[in-house]
C-alpha cells in the first residue's frame, strides 16, 4: 500500500511539473504553479522558509521521499529504471557508497552557488536539469501536436486550439538537455538511482538528513532468509543484505523492498520498534568529514555558441524580409522584477520555466559561459509588452520578483540606443517613425535631422529618462540586418 501511494503521488507531481514547462500559455500555473516552488533548491534560492523548513521536517520523518515523489528528474529515472527492469529483473546489487564523490559535488555546487557561477549550478540542479529537458526535448513535440490539432480543427471550422510558433531558442542550451538526458538516462537504465546518489547536491544534503529520519525501512533478521530479492531490486544499491545494513543515505524510500520481500522482513517503522536495530547503516563521521575535505572539484562547462532561430520571412506575404540580427550588449537585459544583474545570476537556477511561457518570444537562454543557459531578453521576435508579467509570476527561485502591470511600466529594464547609420529616414531618404509611434511610454520623438532645415528627415530623438527598456523600438525598427535602436541593458533596474 504504501508504494502505490508513492507511485501515485509521484505520477502526479511529475505530470504536473511537465505541464508547467509544456503549457505556452502560461494559464495552468495559476493552479499548479506551487509545484514549482516547492521545489528544494528553488526554495531555498527564494528563501522561501516555510517550503525549505517542510521538505527538512518531510525528511527528518519520513526519509528522502521528495527524492521519490517530488523531484521530476528523480521519477524521470525511475521511468527509465523501470523500462529497464522489464528486459532484466532483479538486476541490482549493493555498492558502497562514493562518499568522496557525493560530497565533492556537493563543495563544488556550493562554492560555484556563492561565487554567483550560475553556469556550473544550473548543470548540477536537478529541477533545473528536468526543465532543461522538457522545455528543449518535449516542449516541441507537444507545440507540434498542437499545430497539428489546430490545422484539423481549423478544417472543421473549430478554433478551439490555435497554432504556435516552434522554434530552437538556444543551440547549447538544447545540445546540453539532450546529453544531460542520455547521460541520466544511461546511468538509470543500468544502476536506478546513481545519479542521485553520486552527483545529485540535492540528494546529498537531504541524504544527511535521512540519516536521523524517524521512520526507515528496516530488517527483521529473524525473518530475513537472505534471499536478495531487496537488494537485487533496490534501485539505489543501498542494501546489504550480507550484514542486514540499508545505508538511510542513499536509500530514496521507494518502498520497493517492501513490496518485493516474500517473508514480510522488511518494514517501514522506527528501528526501535524491532529487534533489528542494528540493521540502520552509521557511517562514521570523521570518514565523512575527511571525505568532504579532500573532495576533487568536478566543474562542467560548455562551449558558447550561437542559438538558432526561425525568424518569419515575409513581410505581409510578398516581400522578403532579411532576418534581424542580434545587437552586441554591453549589458545584457533581464526582465523587470529581477533587480538587478547580479541579484538575477545569484538566484536563477536556469530551469527554463520563464523560457517557457514567454508569450513574446522575448526571453532565451544565455550562451555567456559565467551565466551559460541563465535567461536574457532579446527582441529580434518581439519585444516586452508592458501588460504581461508571466515571467514574474512563474519563477520560482526568486530571481524575478512578482510584480504589478503598475509596477512593471515604471521599472526601467534598459536604455534605448539611436544608430545613425541603419537609420532609414537617413540609409533610404524615406519617412519613417515607427519607434515613436510604437514605445509605450513616449519617450522617443521625430526630430529633423538638421536642426536648421525644418524639412530635413526626421529622426529619433530618444528622452532616456522615461524609456523603460522594453525593446518595441529595437523589435518593430524595419531596418535590417540591425536594427537602427536597440536597448543596452542596465545593471541594475529603477523606478521612473
Amino acid at each position: 500500500m504504501l508504494r502505490k501511494i508513492r507511485l501515485t503521488l509521484a505520477a502526479l507531481c511529475f505530470v504536473g511539473v511537465t505541464l508547467l514547462f509544456l503549457d505556452f500559455t502560461g494559464t495552468l500555473h495559476a493552479w499548479l504553479g506551487w509545484l514549482a516552488k516547492i521545489q528544494f533548491l528553488p526554495a531555498a534560492l527564494a528563501l522561501n522558509v516555510g517550503v525549505v523548513v517542510g521538505l527538512v521536517v518531510l525528511t527528518l520523518v519520513f526519509g528522502r521521499v521528495y527524492c521519490s515523489v517530488i523531484c521530476p528528474l528523480g521519477v524521470t529515472q525511475d521511468i527509465v529504471a523501470w523500462l529497464g527492469k522489464k528486459k532484466k529483473k532483479n538486476r541490482y546489487a549493493y555498492s558502497p557508497a562514493k562518499s568522496w564523490l557525493r560530497y565533492g559535488v556537493l563543495a563544488v555546487f556550493v562554492v560555484a552557488l556563492v561565487a554567483g557561477v550560475g553556469s556550473v549550478v544550473a548543470l548540477l540542479a536537478p529541477y533545473s536539469s528536468y526543465g532543461r529537458i522538457a522545455s528543449n526535448l518535449l516542449a516541441p513535440l507537444y507545440q507540434w501536436g498542437n499545430n497539428l490539432l489546430a490545422y484539423l480543427a481549423e478544417r472543421a471550422d473549430n478554433y478551439t486550439f490555435y497554432e504556435t510558433t516552434v522554434w530552437l531558442k538556444s543551440l547549447p542550451t538544447f545540445l546540453i538537455a539532450l546529453l544531460t538526458f542520455i547521460i541520466i538516462a544511461i546511468l538509470a537504465w543500468r544502476g536506478g538511482r546513481t545519479y542521485c546518489n553520486t552527483i545529485c547536491p540535492v540528494g546529498t544534503v537531504l541524504g544527511f538528513l535521512a540519516k536521523f529520519s524517524y521512520l526507515k525501512p528496516v530488517i527483521d533478521t529473524e525473518k530475513c532468509v537472505n534471499c536478495k530479492l531487496c537488494a537485487k531490486n533496490c534501485k539505489a544499491a543501498c542494501i546489504d543484505i550480507a550484514n542486514h545494513r540499508i545505508d538511510y543515505s542513499r536509500c530514496v524510500a521507494c518502498m520497493d523492498c517492501l513490496d518485493k520481500c516474500h517473508k514480510d522482513a522488511i518494514h517501514f517503522i522506527h528501528p526501535s520498534k524491532t529487534s533489528a536495530t542494528h540493521g540502520e547503516s552509521k557511517p562514521k563521521a570523521d570518514e565523512t568529514r575527511r571525505s568532504f575535505l579532500t573532495a576533487t572539484a568536478l566543474v562542467a562547462s560548455s562551449a558558447a555558441m550561437k542559438g538558432q532561430k526561425v525568424e518569419k520571412t515575409v513581410d505581409g506575404g510578398l516581400t522578403v524580409l532579411i532576418d534581424k540580427q542580434k545587437p552586441e550588449r554591453q549589458t545584457p537585459i533581464v526582465p523587470a522584477g529581477a533587480l538587478s544583474a547580479r541579484h538575477f545570476a545569484q538566484h536563477c537556477t536556469a530551469c527554463q520555466l520563464c523560457v517557457s511561457v514567454c508569450p513574446n518570444e522575448v526571453l532565451r537562454p544565455s550562451t555567456d559561459l559565467m551565466k551559460l543557459m541563465q535567461p536574457e531578453m532579446s527582441y529580434e521576435r518581439g519585444y516586452c509588452r508592458p501588460e504581461c508579467v508571466k515571467c514574474a509570476e512563474v519563477c520560482p527561485a526568486g530571481a524575478i520578483q512578482p510584480i504589478t502591470l503598475a509596477e512593471k511600466s515604471a521599472i526601467q529594464i534598459g536604455q534605448a540606443v539611436w544608430r545613425k547609420d541603419f537609420c532609414v529616414p537617413l540609409t533610404d531618404g524615406v519617412e519613417c517613425d515607427n519607434c515613436a509611434r510604437h514605445c509605450p511610454t513616449a519617450a522617443i520623438l521625430m526630430v529633423p535631422s538638421d536642426a536648421n532645415n525644418p524639412d530635413s528627415p526626421k529622426i529619433p530623438a530618444i528622452n532616456v529618462e522615461k524609456c523603460i527598456g522594453c525593446g518595441a523600438c529595437e523589435a518593430l525598427c524595419p531596418a535590417r540586418p540591425h536594427s537602427a535602436i536597440y536597448v543596452e541593458g542596465l545593471s541594475a533596474h529603477r523606478e521612473i
